[in-house]
């Protein structure tokens, strides 16, 4: 298999909808999708960290990806999170994931027994997943739920795997991201994993994101992104700063019920979050929609 799939673009990591009874809102969730596709992004990412993804039975996860198929056009581009704490785990998902129309598997780095993922386990572990996976994989460093930051060393070993093409950084570390472009494979696609380091990744030479923010502002998300290729750097950056405060509203502060708050308030379904989360109290919904306001988004 070889890497044939270049990651690039902004894509969000679409939350889910559930029904005030607690099941997944499909209907809701395809009214998303649709807007989202006709505001430029290059695909989504289903059942991600915002997809609220370790609330959802596996075959809730298969569902999403159906539908998800069923509604994207076939340009764009179906991830999938399909990360698990096993191989075994992992390799199922992803599989039962591409037989339903996944295009890449977004695999999380085993994190529970945190201090034992050392490389050699971490390269073991990836290895046997991609060597095994139906669809290409992509690495997730996300070390503010994993408390895993991937090293250098064993990102610039598993670039050279054709069925590993790319990676998520959620780290927001900027130098890493350098050096991450630095030590992998010329085929390896990097993406930025947090729209508060959008614009500098873009500057780095990343050729786009995953990024929550683009669940409520894809449009402005797509926008810093061409006025980069543009090289229209100004009018990037100040959009881009712009947004900095609503993104850490929806990701640091209020995470996903800040998020789903703020879709709803922008003309999506967010809904309630899954259980144990709980809704945003009034207070905190002024605030957030207020950082809406000032981000020109309302």
């Amino acid at each position: 298999m070889s890497k044939k799939i270049k990651l690039k673009g902004v894509i969000p990591p679409v939350a889910t909808p559930f029904k005030s009874n607690g099941e997944i809102d499909f209907t809701a969730y395809e009214s998303n999708l649709k807007k989202w596709v006709e505001k430029g992004v290059n695909g989504i990412l289903a059942f991600g960290s915002n997809g609220e993804t370790v609330h959802l039975t596996q075959d809730e996860k298969i569902e999403l990806v159906k539908k998800s198929s069923e509604v994207l056009p076939e340009d764009k581009l179906l991830i999938a999170g399909s990360g698990g704490l096993t191989p075994e785990e992992t390799i199922e998902l992803t599989n039962r994931s591409a037989k339903h129309g996944a295009d890449v598997a977004l695999v999380i780095t085993p994190y529970f027994y945190s201090s034992n993922m050392t490389e050699k386990a971490l390269i073991k572990y990836y290895e046997e997943v991609a060597a095994k996976a139906e669809i290409p994989i992509m690495l997730y460093n996300v070390p503010k739920y994993t408390g895993i930051k991937i090293p250098l060393e064993v990102i610039a070993e598993l670039s050279k795997n054709e069925n590993i093409i790319g990676m998520k950084d959620s780290s927001g570390d900027i130098t890493y991201l350098a050096q991450i472009m630095e030590v992998s494979a010329e085929d390896f696609d990097p993406l930025v994993g947090t729209a508060n380091a959008f614009y500098p990744a873009l500057t780095l030479g990343v050729q786009g994101g995953i990024l929550a923010l683009a669940n409520i502002a894809p449009a402005e998300c797509v926008k810093v992104l061409n006025l980069v290729k543009e090289n229209k750097l100004d009018k990037a950056r100040k959009l881009y700063t712009k947004l900095i405060p609503t993104n850490k509203a929806v990701t640091a502060k209020y995470g996903i019920p800040g998020l789903k708050a703020a879709m709803d308030k922008l003309g999506y379904y967010g809904g309630k979050p899954r259980k144990p989360l709980i809704t945003l109290d009034d207070k905190e919904k002024e605030e957030l929609f207020s950082t809406l306001e000032k981000a020109d988004l309302l």
